[in-house]
Parts: C-alpha cells; sequence; structure tokens
C-alpha cells in the first residue's frame, strides 16, 4: 500500500510538472517575438542615427503607414526619414545610446541618451556649434516586426537650453 502511494504521488508530481513545462512552451513564441523584436529595433535606430543610414527607413523595418508622434504627427515612411534626416544633418559627433528597453507583446519601452554638437541646421534653426546631451524615453508600437508607432518623451526646454537658445 506505502509503495502504491508512493507511485501515485510519482505520478501526479511528473504530470504537474510536465503541465507547468508544457505552459511555458506556449509561451516562448511570445517572449521570442519581443525579444526579436528588441534586437531588431535597436540595431536599426543604431543603424540610423549613429552611422547615419537614412535608407533603414524603408518597408522592410516599417510599416508603410507609421507614425512618429510630433506637433504634428509625421506619417509614413518618407516622412519618417524626413524627419529624423535634421537630426543628422543638424548635429555631428553624434552618439547614441540605448540605455534599456524591455517589451511585453507588441509594445516596446526604450530609455536613450542623445549627444551632439550642434553644428548644421536643425529644424530651421542655424548651428550654435553648442553641444548637447539628453535623455528620453520612447513608446513603441511594433506590428509584424516592423516599426508602426513611436513617442518621443524628453525635456524639451533642457535641450533649448543647451542649443543656447533660451536661458
Amino acid at each position: 500500500m506505502r509503495q502504491l502511494k508512493l507511485i501515485v504521488t510519482c505520478i501526479a508530481l511528473l504530470l504537474f510538472f510536465y503541465s507547468c513545462t508544457s505552459n511555458q512552451k506556449s509561451e516562448t513564441p511570445k517572449t521570442d517575438s519581443v525579444e526579436a523584436n528588441i534586437k531588431m529595433y535597436t540595431h536599426i535606430w543604431d543603424e540610423i542615427i549613429n552611422h547615419g543610414k537614412l535608407d533603414m527607413f524603408n518597408d522592410s523595418n516599417f510599416t508603410t503607414d507609421v507614425v512618429m508622434h510630433a506637433h504634428p504627427d509625421i506619417v509614413g515612411i518618407d516622412s519618417a526619414r524626413a524627419y529624423y534626416a535634421n537630426y543628422l544633418t543638424g548635429f555631428s559627433n553624434i552618439q547614441f545610446y540605448i540605455k534599456d528597453v524591455f517589451g511585453q507583446g507588441d509594445k516596446l519601452v526604450k530609455h536613450w541618451e542623445f549627444k551632439g554638437k550642434h553644428t548644421g541646421t536643425f529644424f530651421g534653426i542655424p548651428a550654435t556649434g553648442k553641444d548637447v546631451d539628453v535623455e528620453g524615453a520612447t513608446l513603441v508600437k511594433m506590428r509584424g516586426g516592423k516599426i508602426a508607432e513611436e513617442q518621443d518623451f524628453f525635456d524639451n526646454y533642457d535641450f533649448m537650453k543647451q542649443l543656447g537658445l533660451i536661458k
């Protein structure tokens, strides 16, 4: 009788552990897709900002209707490329760091730092020769492994102060 209880207990434990393992396996693709999105996303922005590769704005990396929330919103790949070209022509010695990024489902959050010297025209602002060091966060929505939507948050007042445009 004692041996029968031991066998039943062992079988129950095996079934319990098997069911836990099965549940973990069903969640793996979600985790894998988040990790794949993070890897793709960090690579794309490193190439665009640090290496000046505006050609990374394409339909392999961004949805055709990508939205960059700004004032007004930037919609579409060509508009997003033109918007970010301002950073590449407005600043030299660019260093863009993704300090942290995490996600859940099709959403990512990025903590970043941007450094550069304002040596060119930036959204109509003539070069000031000033160095900037700005940190911010971006909320991201992915769709089908592509960047579909972004909204940046940073201290624009501090940014303008660093450029010497306000006191």
